[in-house]
């Protein structure tokens, strides 16, 4: 299994259910791992495997849509991205809001998720 690492992404979006943030927006961490088997070993050609950029191009499209739960971001990027990518078999995803709009809260707070192909 070869797995394909995005780490550590910041990205400013306007994510949350409370007014404020619609409004202020917040930084939010991504972290993304995609695995898929790969047919030809070594690989040696991006099209026997999947295109990092272009992955980072689904998620930044999708982060810049407004959404109130992070719930709702996390498991909406992982089904693009088993669909947008054939290749593609198990996708996780970790997404931290940076800034909770929580009074006196030192820290972030932040959601996982993972999704296998065959759950699709």
């Amino acid at each position: 299994m070869l797995s394909i690492h995005l780490n550590n992404i910041i990205l400013f979006a306007h994510h949350g259910i409370y007014e404020e943030e619609k409004l202020l927006g917040n930084q939010f961490e991504l972290n993304i791992t995609i695995r898929h088997s790969p047919e030809k070993i070594p690989v040696k050609h991006l099209s026997d495997s999947i295109d990092y950029v272009s992955v980072y191009e689904l998620v930044k499209k999708r982060m810049a849509i407004a959404t109130p739960l992070l719930e709702t971001v996390v498991t909406e990027i992982a089904v693009e991205i088993l669909q947008r990518f054939a290749l593609a078999e198990q996708v996780s995803i970790s997404i931290r809001k940076m800034y909770p709009p929580i009074t006196g809260m030192i820290g972030s707070v932040g959601i996982s998720f993972e999704l296998n192909r065959k759950k699709l």
